[in-house]
């Protein structure tokens, strides 16, 4: 019997593997400027083009399922997440189809939907001008200015007082992307939620904590987060009665909440995993592979979501490097052979030039370590991460990139029906 074929957009050496291992047949659609050859062994058919152009993709993709069709479009990518929303509807493949992708992709709209449901309500607004922004953040004490598509915390400002509002609108203007939103700063304790949906039924598999030091870009995670079990279960029922408004139907969330006093607000979500390795965080602590799901369930007809079975804690933390050229690195091999530590990643080396940070990829590695505790593991992983130190030296040019520049180098647009 021949096994299912599966089309993968975008993707990496690491996922597109875990689906060859279990004998799926996979064609990769993939951009040109991102290609990674390593991925060839895992696939039967490559295409390399630019998969957001709608009209193409839409064309090449019901040519290839008429010849040998689909069992089913999976992607772990954001941008992914819409494109094969838009092919399951046009093809009538199963999964998620364009409303449900188009509502998670668009922050605005999410947003919207949940406050029409009274679902976690937050004041929001689309963009306005800088007289608009003064007002709303005189009212709510605050402001999130954030684009309505995108991840990773690219381009997203706080302002925590009417003080602020003439320094982000500035930078906003000259940013290089003018559609965004506004909406209430919320307040408390941040975290995600990791799930797996079947059928329409979701099945919450980890509650991840968060540390931010206070700003958008995410210094740290641990699984499981410090949450008493009352919390955790209303966490639970919260994330559930998200996705059931979203109309999620099949997949890996990421639902960012945040723990107010009101009680649990959404900060977004996502249908496909969390970045910042929280997918292994997951695995770590509880076994469960959230990158082989969507690909297990396709080859198990009796699949069922597995159960989450506690196998201690898992944190990743973030190195702060700053602003320069790199003049040294050192710390890093002892800190690699230390115990507990499962993956641990440096991307710079002497004579890079280190810019500010102004979104996640802007981090320069972490250090990710199992241990049997939380508190062991997120002390663990900020000692370790301290232990590396990366030297830099003052240089006049190192200045942070405009959005433009920085969904150049990905190859992306953030919104390929606009």
């Amino acid at each position: 019997m021949a096994m299912p074929h599966i089309l993968v957009l975008g993707g990496i050496p690491r996922i597109l593997q875990k689906a060859a291992a279990l004998g799926l047949r996979i064609t990769n659609y993939e951009k040109p400027g991102v290609f990674d050859p390593d991925v060839t062994e895992y696939c039967e058919r490559i295409h390399l083009f630019d998969y957001q152009d709608i009209g193409l993709v839409t064309e090449l993709t019901r040519t290839l399922h008429g010849q040998d069709p689909f069992s089913r479009i999976i992607t772990q990518s954001e941008i992914g997440q819409v494109i094969a929303g838009h092919l399951n509807t046009a093809l009538g493949l199963p999964g998620n189809g364009s409303e449900v992708t188009a509502v998670l992709h668009d922050k605005m709209a999410l947003r919207e939907l949940l406050n029409a449901k009274g679902i976690g309500p937050v004041p929001a607004a689309r963009r306005t001008t800088r007289e608009e922004l003064h007002a709303f953040a005189a009212a709510h004490g605050g402001a999130v200015v954030k684009p309505v598509m995108g991840s990773g915390s690219l381009g997203v400002r706080m302002v925590r007082s009417p003080d602020e509002v003439d320094e982000v609108w500035e930078w906003i203007e000259s940013y290089g992307h003018g559609e965004f939103m506004v909406e209430a700063l919320l307040e408390g304790e941040e975290i995600s939620v990791e799930t797996f949906t079947l059928d329409g039924l979701h099945t919450v598999l980890a509650i991840t904590g968060k540390e931010t030091d206070g700003g958008v870009i995410e210094r740290g995670h641990v699984i499981p987060a410090a949450l008493p079990v009352p919390d955790a279960e209303e966490v639970a029922a919260f994330t559930q009665e998200v996705l059931d408004a979203v109309g999620l139907a099949d997949g890996v969330a990421h639902t960012e909440i945040m723990l107010t006093e009101s009680g649990p607000r959404v900060v977004e979500s996502h249908s496909r995993c969390g970045g910042d390795r929280i997918s292994k965080l997951v695995e770590l602590a509880t076994g469960v592979d959230l990158e082989e799901l969507p690909f297990r369930r396709e080859v198990r007809e009796d699949f069922t979501v597995p159960p989450a079975e506690p196998r201690g804690a898992a944190a990743i933390r973030f190195l702060r490097v700053a602003p320069g050229r790199v003049t040294g690195v050192s710390g890093v091999e002892e800190a690699r052979a230390a115990r507990g530590v499962a993956e641990l990643k440096v991307y710079v080396d002497i004579g890079d030039t280190v810019r500010p940070e102004q979104w996640s990829d802007d981090r320069r590695g972490y250090v990710l370590v199992h241990a049997a505790t939380r508190e062991e593991a997120v002390r663990r992983s900020r000692e370790l991460a301290e232990s590396i130190v990366i030297r830099t030296e003052p240089v006049a040019d190192v200045a942070a990139v405009s959005m433009r520049d920085v969904l150049a180098q990905a190859h992306e647009v953030l919104d390929p029906f606009a």
